[in-house]
């Protein structure tokens, strides 16, 4: 059984074939511990699809499941081009939602997204409860529900040194309590935005989350006033495009392929036969 180990903008996924759908949950713990397995924040199991170049199963490292990953989605991408699953420009299909790749040579990935929804306005009164003394997220007035293939909440700070001083407890409380991961940014200017992440699943900060980055993007442009596109900032350091274009979502930036990793035939037999 070979995995492929792909990064975007540091968060790390690898990448398995089966011609077979089934729960790969168990597997998606084993392989992404970074201790006893190989190490990735998701496993992508690529699957073929009748309609489609082909789709895929999602898992975070936990082992749960999630419909949608936009740095995974640019992985498998390239995974798909380089290994002749598909062409540069094809379309797969992530859960329910379709997903366009564009691949500019030699490792540029461009994913559209989609469409997103706003599912709430959230004054901070309504999460105030959950802050301790002095903390950062007290300076935030309004916080924004908003789906993007998975729910993130978004709020923005004034001071981008704030951004290295936010409580993972509080965070962790907001992500069970709205079951959504969870989002700070600092605009610095209309085209440059950062933030960090903390993502369900992982359970902690992320180097980056490309539906984060995507709900960052979208809450800036509607509630801030933002061009349709800009530079976000996430963890990573690593600067990537998102643009909005007939109301869907595009993202762009850099793919890296890290290598691959056998597992032996007893883990084959016991999760794909």
């Amino acid at each position: 059984m070979v995995f492929y180990k792909y990064s975007g903008s540091g968060n790390d996924f690898l990448i398995v074939q089966s011609f077979k759908k089934k729960d790969f949950s168990n597997l998606a713990k084993q392989v992404c511990n970074r201790h006893e397995g190989f190490g990735a924040d998701g496993l992508v199991v690529v699957l073929p699809s009748k309609d489609y170049d082909y789709e895929w199963d999602f898992y975070n490292s936990d082992g749960s499941k999630a419909g949608m990953c936009g740095n995974a989605s640019r992985c498998v991408g390239l995974f798909a081009y380089q290994h002749a699953i598909a062409s540069k420009n094809h379309v797969f299909l992530a859960g329910k939602r379709e997903i366009s790749i564009c691949i500019e040579e030699p490792n540029i990935i461009e994913s559209n997204l989609g469409n997103y929804k706003i599912l709430d306005v959230i004054p901070a009164l309504r999460c105030e409860k959950f802050f301790t003394n002095n903390s950062v997220l007290e300076n935030i007035p309004t916080f924004y529900l908003i789906d993007t293939g998975v729910p993130h909440l978004v709020g923005f700070v004034k001071n981008k040194e704030w951004l290295n001083s936010l409580n993972t407890l509080e965070l962790r409380a907001l992500r069970h309590v709205f079951n959504a991961n969870i989002n700070i940014a600092f605009i610095e200017n209309k085209e440059t935005i950062f933030l960090q992440t903390y993502e369900r699943g992982v359970e902690d900060f992320t180097l980056a989350c490309g539906t984060g980055m995507a709900a960052v993007f979208i809450a800036a442009r509607i509630f801030y006033n933002t061009p349709k596109k800009a530079a976000l900032i996430p963890k990573s350091n690593e600067s990537l495009e998102l643009s909005l274009k007939n109301d869907e979502i595009f993202y762009k930036g850099t793919v890296r392929y890290i290598g691959m990793s056998v597992l032996g035939m007893s883990v084959f037999d016991r999760y794909f036969l």
